[in-house]
């Protein structure tokens, strides 16, 4: 009973070593005020690259820039929670059979 138990532990542990592997080489963005700032992170939510408009570089526009940056950030953090949820949802599908579908 126990083996069975620790064999599946196992099993999932290295599951979620390969899902963070996966993750890790997918990248999702997130972008504000019409492209002005583009945010690009990897599923594991690493920031790779943040890419600012020249027009927002000007000191009147700070205010603008800090708030497109927020924007962007919190986008491409919620692309990768999503692909981060698929991934594990797969996960639990695959170790629990038919019940992985209900979560």
């Amino acid at each position: 009973m126990f083996g069975d138990l620790f064999g599946k532990l196992q099993e999932a542990q290295s599951k979620m070593k390969e899902s963070k592997e996966r993750l890790a080489l997918i990248t999702v963005e997130g972008e504000a005020g019409e492209g002005a700032v583009k945010v690009v992170v990897t599923g594991n939510r690493e920031v790779k690259s943040i890419d600012v408009a020249e027009r927002l570089l000007e000191k009147d526009n700070k205010e603008e820039l800090e708030d497109l940056l927020l924007t962007a950030l919190n986008r491409a953090l919620k692309n990768a929670e999503n692909a981060w949820e698929s991934e594990m949802k797969g996960i639990a599908g695959g170790m629990l059979g038919p019940l992985g579908g209900l979560l």
